[in-house]
């Protein structure tokens, strides 16, 4: 058996390295695949939490869509949802939403709801209160003109929030909505990768991340959509997946009645 002895000097270093991790939020890996940062913050401070899934037992998901650089494989998305008779969200961003107004209005529709991305798509926690209010303001408007329909749900670029984002958002009646189950298409998965994570992630209140112009997203989704039916889950907008009345987002990120 072998001992090993730590100097109280060295312990102290440690706590310091650790600790300056924490307050810079450097993902140490923790649970449930979570930094040690993140579990440390939503436990031990008044920060704010987004919405990443849903309390829900009925078997209720969503789909959603980010849409922020190209475009041609939209149409097809939209092919897939509707030929599935499938529900699902689409978070925009005010740029893409430029160049894509005939889309935006298939989308709408079709009955997709439909989120704002930001404007410019930046780290909208590396703001300022008042640029953040103006991606907002910007890109909500842009999509409301199109669709003369309120926007009331929010996807921050990289997933990066913070407490002064989440208040904004809170003041413009937004909610920020995260996601529980990432497909990451965009790195470029084969088709068989991403459903495989879906399926195996995927349960009730879950809200599955893709992106508009993902590679292989295409053979991934009618695949996605028929197994997750046969399980016996529904597809519903986000809107509807939310839990209404008395409600908060709990350390995990999961939104639970109070």
């Amino acid at each position: 058996m072998h001992f090993f002895v730590i100097k109280s000097k060295t312990i102290k270093y440690l706590a310091i390295i650790f600790c300056c991790m924490l307050l810079l939020s450097v993902p140490v890996l923790g649970f449930n695949g979570k930094g040690m940062a993140q579990v440390f913050f939503a436990y031990s401070s008044n920060r704010k939490i987004p919405i990443y899934c849903v309390d829900r037992f009925d078997k209720k998901i969503s789909i959603s869509f980010d849409a922020s650089w190209g475009s041609d494989k939209t149409e097809s998305i939209l092919k897939v949802l509707r030929d599935t008779n499938t529900q699902a969200n689409f978070f925009l961003v005010g740029m893409w939403v430029d160049k894509n107004e005939d889309l935006v209005k298939k989308m709408d529709s079709q009955g997709i709801e439909i989120g704002t991305h930001s404007n410019l798509h930046p780290d909208m926690a590396k703001l300022s209160a008042k640029q953040q209010k103006l991606e907002l303001t910007t890109s909500v408007e842009k999509l409301e003109k199109i669709t003369g329909k309120k926007v009331n749900l929010f996807r921050a670029p990289f997933g990066s929030y913070n407490n002064t984002l989440l208040e904004t958002c809170e003041e413009l009646n937004l909610k920020t909505i995260q996601w529980s189950v990432d497909t990451l298409d965009w790195k470029g998965l084969s088709g068989e990768e991403i459903t495989k994570r879906v399926l195996k992630q995927t349960k009730s209140g879950s809200i599955i991340l893709c992106h508009n112009n993902a590679m292989h997203i295409l053979e991934a989704l009618p695949v996605i959509i028929q197994n997750l039916k046969s399980r016996g889950y529904e597809f519903v907008t986000i809107s509807n997946l939310l839990l209404t009345g008395n409600t908060k987002v709990d350390n995990s990120g999961k939104q639970v009645k109070v």
